[in-house]
């Protein structure tokens, strides 16, 4: 029999295949419209590449938008399949190509489907697991969007490498249908959220879902019971005050904090430079006379790196926590933005001895960074937003987060390519400033949420003021207190029967 918290994992690495589509094309479309058979058969210029990142990402907005009513109305697998639907229709559509406005239409409608995934799946991994692997099966997402890259870019070197014909771009473009349509074809045959369930009025099938996700199927164990309880209490109170979602994220003030705080999390993710350089890697090493195919392969073995940062993050941040490994790791990327801006700088006025150090310097540099911002930035913009809102707005608000960084993201995607091609090292300034100021931000605002139930985030954010420093919330769980009172009852009943 699987541990429950090992099955708890388990269904949380299925669901995160939507994130490693995600990955997969924040990997391949670097690499594909760099590709001398793509540039031949389009002629895109700079504006022309930015709108083929920009259409996905401005794709993604419009579905992270439709899953947030999506998800309430109709649950959280059913809209997990929708997604994966999309997104395969998308992806066909690019893989067939026959000239840059089909290839747009195909890109806008992927992006509508991972819009949809990447919004829905941290909530339904937040939702199914249990406080204390809440962190780290939400950070599958991240972990999943690392190894979704790493096949991205490996595929396309490849095939940049051994291809001289559309085969360059159109392989890799083709195979991301593979794991979204395993992802849409199998999701029904995992458990729906329980709070959906208990918050749709399914109370019983939600106690029976908690119990296969806790305690192999007893509903009678003490935590199961307490969980159950503690649901069934926080929606009633939703229902009695009539919360309403949306309207409840900007009039009540605990709701509007964690949403005016997820959302620039969202935001800040984007602005630390993370999507410049997975967009436009070629062009960016163009700066320092690194062609396309080694540029992907260096990418390629950042990507690596990057996984392994993902899978310590996994390991690991249940009991690091939120708060500063996400501080922390904004000012070491603001560090290596430092050195990579200088490098890019000073790169042509150097001797070809001196380029060639430099050129090592910038490559380490943005290796040790992916390594910064996957280990904490990356995957805490998961991990938070999937935890901190209550039932009645969870939806709503990550809804809210996602655009935010779809909206960031396609506006990355769009200036990147003019940016450097007109401005060149000065445009990378800007994520020195933003890295800073991130740190500087959360440092501030942001509370730690590690190991709290999610019932309990309403009382972290009503008992703590906005400035965090100085505050003290309390360290104890009103579930821990349930369990016991459960456990205790459960124990009573059972003396009773035995004095019988």
């Amino acid at each position: 029999m699987i541990p429950p918290k090992t099955y708890q994992f388990l269904v949380g690495v299925f669901a995160s295949l939507g994130s490693f589509n995600y990955g997969y094309d924040l990997g391949v479309i670097g690499g594909s419209v760099a590709s001398d058979s793509f540039k031949a058969a389009f002629h895109p210029d700079a504006n022309e590449v930015g709108a083929v990142v920009s259409l996905f990402t401005g794709g993604g907005f419009f579905g992270a938008a439709a899953a947030g009513p999506m998800g309430d109305w109709f649950g959280r697998r059913l809209a997990i399949m929708v997604g994966a639907i999309i997104f395969c229709i998308g992806g066909a559509i690019q893989a067939a190509g026959k000239n840059l406005s089909f290839f747009y239409s195909g890109r806008a409608i992927a992006g509508v489907g991972v819009g949809v995934l990447v919004m829905i799946v941290p909530m339904y991994q937040a939702e199914i697991a249990h406080p204390s692997i809440r962190g780290r099966v939400t950070g599958l997402q991240q972990l999943m969007l690392g190894i979704g890259a790493v096949f991205a870019t490996w595929t396309v070197y490849g095939t940049n490498l051994h291809y001289a014909g559309s085969e360059q771009w159109r392989i890799p473009l083709g195979l991301q249908i593979v794991p979204a349509g395993i992802l849409g074809l199998m999701i029904l045959l995992f458990p729906e959220s329980p709070r959906w369930l208990i918050d749709h009025g399914k109370e019983q099938e939600g106690l029976k879902v908690l119990a296969k996700l806790h305690a192999n199927g007893n509903e009678s164990d003490p935590w199961v019971q307490a969980e159950y309880l503690q649901i069934q209490s926080a929606i009633a109170q939703e229902h009695e005050v009539e919360a309403k979602g949306y309207r409840d994220l900007f009039t009540d003030r605990s709701s509007f904090r964690r949403l005016f705080l997820v959302t620039a999390l969202q935001a800040s993710v984007q602005m630390t430079g993370v999507s410049a350089i997975q967009y436009f890697t070629p062009d960016i090493y163009k700066t320092i006379n690194i062609g396309t195919t080694e540029s992907l392969k260096y990418q390629a073995i950042s990507n690596v790196l990057s996984v392994l940062a993902q899978l310590c993050t996994v390991l690991f941040i249940d009991k690091l926590g939120r708060r500063w490994p996400l501080i922390i790791g904004n000012g070491v990327n603001c560090l290596c933005f430092i050195i990579v801006t200088a490098t890019i700088a000073s790169f042509p006025n150097q001797t070809l001895g001196v380029q060639n150090s430099l050129g090592w310097l910038f490559i380490v540099t943005n290796w040790f960074y992916q390594v910064s911002f996957s280990f904490t930035c990356g995957s805490l913009s998961w991990i938070i937003p999937a935890e901190v809102f209550d039932t009645k707005t969870r939806s709503k608000g990550i809804s809210i987060g996602v655009m935010t960084s779809f909206a960031f993201n396609t506006m990355i995607g769009q200036i990147t390519a003019p940016a450097i091609e007109n401005i060149g090292w000065r445009y990378f300034i800007l994520f020195v400033v933003c890295n800073f100021t991130n740190a500087i931000f959360f440092w501030a605002f942001m509370p730690e949420t590690k190991l709290l139930p999610l019932e309990e985030m309403n009382a972290l954010f009503n008992s703590t003021g906005w400035f965090v420093p100085g505050s003290n919330p309390k360290k104890t769980s009103d579930l821990d207190a349930r369990v016991e009172e459960a456990r205790l009852e459960k124990e009573g009943i059972a003396g009773e029967q035995v004095e019988g």
